[in-house]
């Protein structure tokens, strides 16, 4: 008979409440069940309070390690639902912002990982090249966390042209310590021993499940926003997708590293490149319309939509982050592994429970949705 057990919502391997359950075999996981949305915020629901400036510093929050792409996505969606174009000098500074943020949440993905391995000199050094990163983003937009680079027509603020060549060299002094985490990752035969085999999801089972990023990337399905549907200046710089097809968590791991070597390139291309003119478009009204903005995130493909009625106010906004289509692959990853596996499965598809967390209560009989009171949803939870 299988034993069933719960993992979380509160556990140490899991840094946002989530919870596991899993049966199993002996040790063997057998069959599991993922249920996330402790964390629900009401994100959309307050955008439609607050005008469009406000909605990108709030959702900015929807993801502390996506505090440019998300406002960026959502700007994107804004400039397609009012015809607005943004200036190419604009473009290159949201590339730059953007391959920064991919280059310090892969590393963070990296440092956890090695965390949950038990490697907790890998978690050090990965962590503190990180936080050269972010200095590098306090030193472009002033924040090392929410940037508040964006607005509705491009950037807020500029980069200083002097700094380019010191940027140049910080990005110089990546590759070597790359090629370091690199080795460390694929070559160390515990690591090796843990990552490979383990964790693995089909190439079948990602095009069901429809997965995204380094997750959909690591289980040989080709699909990149930057390169199929390009958006900022991504279209004017060259670079290759990482795709690996044993579906493994090793492979997941070795898409990461790959796409580090890929944004140091992007960086360096657009940093040599930027064009002259201003950063921001000038706005005189607010039409009627929607839109759709589509960004690759470290993790994968954002989607966010914007309807506007003419005010200043967006009528309504929608976000799907990546988490959202990669969280139930876990299932599959988690089936025939261990117990001991499992932080280390989770961790490998870094997830953001928080970006996924939706309510919408739905009269089936009317076919309209229901906006209901913070008391009406203390009653119905109890």
């Amino acid at each position: 008979m299988a034993l069933k057990i719960p993992i979380g919502p509160q556990h140490p391997a899991l840094k946002e409440p989530t919870n596991f359950s899993v049966e199993l075999d002996g040790e063997e996981i057998v069959d599991a069940y993922v249920k996330p949305n402790y964390n629900h915020r009401g994100m959309e629901r307050l955008a439609e309070e607050k005008t469009y400036p406000q909605v990108l510093v709030l959702y900015e929050r929807i993801c502390g390690i996506c505090s440019q792409i998300h406002p960026q996505c959502f700007a994107q969606a804004t400039e397609d639902a009012l015809g607005i174009e943004v200036p190419e000098r604009a473009n290159y500074i949201r590339t730059i912002m953007c391959e920064l943020e991919r280059v310090h949440s892969h590393l963070l993905w990296a440092g956890v990982g090695a965390h949950e391995l038990g490697f907790d000199t890998g978690l050090m050094y990965l962590w503190r090249d990180r936080e050269a990163v972010m200095d590098i983003l306090e030193m472009i937009s002033g924040n090392r966390v929410n940037y508040k680079m964006n607005t509705i027509g491009g950037v807020r603020r500029d980069i200083d042209e002097r700094k380019i060549p010191m940027l140049l060299e910080a990005l110089d002094a990546y590759v070597p310590q790359v090629d370091l985490y690199a080795n460390a990752f694929t070559k160390d035969p515990t690591l090796r021993a843990r990552l490979e085999g383990s964790g693995i999801l089909t190439r079948k089972e990602a095009d069901e499940l429809c997965v995204a990023g380094p997750t959909a990337r690591a289980s040989g399905r080709d699909v990149e926003v930057r390169r199929d549907d390009p958006y900022a200046a991504y279209e004017e710089v060259d670079f290759e997708v990482p795709v690996v097809d044993d579906g493994d968590i090793m492979a997941r791991a070795v898409v990461r590293l790959l796409e580090l070597y890929q944004s140091i390139n992007i960086l360096k291309q657009a940093l040599k490149n930027i064009p002259e003119g201003p950063i921001q478009a000038d706005i005189d009204e607010i039409p009627e319309g929607e839109g759709v903005g589509r960004i690759e995130a470290p993790r994968g493909e954002v989607i966010h939509y914007v309807r506007s009625d003419g005010s200043w106010y967006p009528e309504r906004t929608k976000v799907r982050a990546p988490s959202y289509v990669n969280i139930p692959a876990l299932i599959p990853m988690l089936i025939g592994d261990t117990v001991a596996e499992i932080p280390i499965t989770v961790a490998s598809i870094d997830p953001c429970w928080s970006c996924t967390a939706r309510v919408a209560i739905v009269d089936t009989n009317k076919k309209t949705e229901k906006i209901m009171t913070f008391e009406e949803i203390r009653s119905h939870y109890g």
